[in-house]
């Protein structure tokens, strides 16, 4: 709120006359919808923003300070300007040499900020270094700084904490990714399993069958020297006949061999890409387990064998082989050479 000096009525009339300028709505100078394209006065208001402009920066709480030939000045400045703006806004059409007039008014009008500058520069550097409060100034700066260091030792606390929290989400993504590969190679394992099962099925049935057709050609063979064509007339047609039922009776026993041993070489491969998917799911629960890495060791080359030895399933005879089993390459790479070996 200004400082009144209400026993100076010079002080009075500077400070309603610097007050009705710094309130002036330059808006209302264009006036577009009456005096219409040419005449109109939108390039009055950047002048006259500037124009007040610089009568605000003169405070109403710093007139009480002026003595009176200053206020009389401020008075007498902020009268004119106002008076400009009068005339801009009683401006109409119908004035004599309307265009030469509003021309004229935009030319003072432009002119007239040097010489108001040039009248209240010195009270104007007063008036702001008056309204200026350095004590205020200097706490609010303190206030602002205290403000940001807070905000900065919060701000490290907050990155600490986040770096917490990412090294352990980092971890569990390694982890997840660890357990992902571990399913990924068990996927194949399973793939795999599934193909020859579905094979084994395929060939049981075509099993099946060759057995059913081999029984009906054993039932049909005892009838066929009955039947009158393929009667036997002499000792040769006999043999001949003989020889030509067990031809067909060999190829059909050799196709069912044939499809019964695809049956069981297939179920075979099933059952042990079933037990290595298996072993794979579960080493690493095991491996996790075992806090020691000499037991780790171990349950890795107990897992390797089970995954990659041969297994007897029942379907497929197994032979012994001269080659090194997976448990004991595993053992011999996991274990420490010296210079001397």
């Amino acid at each position: 709120m200004a400082e009144e000096n209400t026993d100076n009525p010079i002080w009075t009339d500077t400070y309603k006359a610097l007050e009705r300028l710094q309130q002036f709505d330059v808006s209302a100078l264009p006036r577009e919808d009456v005096l219409g394209s040419e005449l109109n006065f939108s390039a009055a208001v950047p002048d006259a923003k500037r124009l007040i402009g610089l009568f605000s920066q003169i405070s109403l709480t710093s007139l009480a300070d002026l003595p009176n030939p200053h206020l009389e000045s401020i008075k007498n400045q902020a009268n004119a300007a106002y008076n400009r703006f009068e005339e801009i806004l009683a401006f109409t059409q119908k004035d004599a040499n309307a265009f030469d007039r509003r021309n004229s008014l935009l030319k003072q009008l432009d002119s007239s900020y040097d010489g108001v500058f040039n009248k209240l520069h010195p009270l104007i550097s007063y008036s702001t270094s008056r309204s200026a409060d350095f004590k205020g100034l200097e706490t609010q700066a303190r206030a602002a700084l205290q403000a940001m260091e807070d905000q900065a030792t919060a701000l490290v606390s907050q990155l600490e904490r986040d770096k917490t929290t990412a090294s352990s989400v980092l971890e569990e993504i390694r982890q997840v990714a660890g357990e992902q590969g571990v399913s990924q190679q068990a996927y194949y394992f399973s793939e795999e399993a599934k193909h020859h099962d579905d094979e084994a099925e395929s060939w049981r049935k075509t099993t099946t069958k060759m057995a059913w057709l081999m029984g009906a050609y054993a039932a049909l063979s005892l009838f066929l020297h009955k039947i009158p064509w393929l009667a036997p007339a002499s000792t040769y047609d006999s043999i001949q006949l003989a020889v030509s039922k067990m031809l067909i009776f060999a190829v059909i026993s050799y196709m069912l061999y044939l499809a019964a041993r695809n049956f069981l070489s297939h179920k075979h491969n099933a059952i042990v890409n079933k037990h290595r998917q298996n072993a794979l799911v579960t080493y690493k629960a095991l491996a996790d387990a075992a806090k020691d890495d000499d037991k780790k060791d171990i349950i890795l080359a107990n897992a390797s064998s089970c995954i990659f030895s041969p297994q007897s399933t029942g379907y497929s005879r197994v032979g012994s082989s001269s080659a090194p089993s997976a448990k004991s390459v595993v053992e011999l790479l996991t274990k420490p050479f010296s210079p001397d070996e």
